[in-house]
């Protein structure tokens, strides 16, 4: 394979999975907003809820966009593509957001489990609201990662970057 379709290729990918994994977290942070008006035992009860089927389906379209991010930084780097500094910025912002949820967002969630629902701990919206905080940043730096994906090369056809 040519490193100019090894690029577009893999820069497809990325777009499409990352693409799919910013769609979940505009759906995710909509959802939080709604949830926003129930009492603590219905949150409780909710977060309960979504946490076991959500995870893993979550874990996996993260995974397929930091992979295909990654595998577009080697080739973009190998091919001297004008993509190379885009495609390098979005797998930052791919990197910002696992700090993101291993920091913040993963804690909570199995803080959450713990919770009983008739009786969530009294800081029960102290701890939802960070958790929403940090799911906002996390949003945005998502989509600005695919932003990035996106960005245009000067060329429809991707041509290597020459030194001078």
């Amino acid at each position: 394979m040519r490193a100019a379709n090894a690029v577009e290729s893999t820069r497809s990918a990325a777009r499409l999975c990352c693409g799919v994994l910013v769609g979940i977290a505009l759906t995710v942070l909509v959802l939080e907003l709604a949830l926003r008006g129930l009492d603590g035992p219905e949150y409780t009860r909710v977060r309960r809820a979504e946490f076991g089927p959500f995870s893993w389906f979550i874990g996996a379209a993260f995974t397929a966009a930091f992979v295909t991010s990654v595998l577009l930084v080697v080739h973009t780097h190998r091919a001297h593509s004008r993509v190379f500094r885009p495609a390098a910025i979005a797998l930052a912002l791919l990197l910002l957001a696992v700090v993101v949820t291993i920091t913040v967002n993963g804690p909570i969630n199995f803080e959450q489990q713990s919770w009983n629902a008739t009786a969530p701990p009294p800081t029960w919206e102290q701890v939802r609201d960070r958790w929403q905080i940090a799911h906002a940043v996390r949003t945005a730096a998502l989509v600005l990662a695919l932003a990035f994906l996106n960005t245009p090369s000067k060329h429809a056809q991707e041509t290597p970057q020459h030194s001078a």
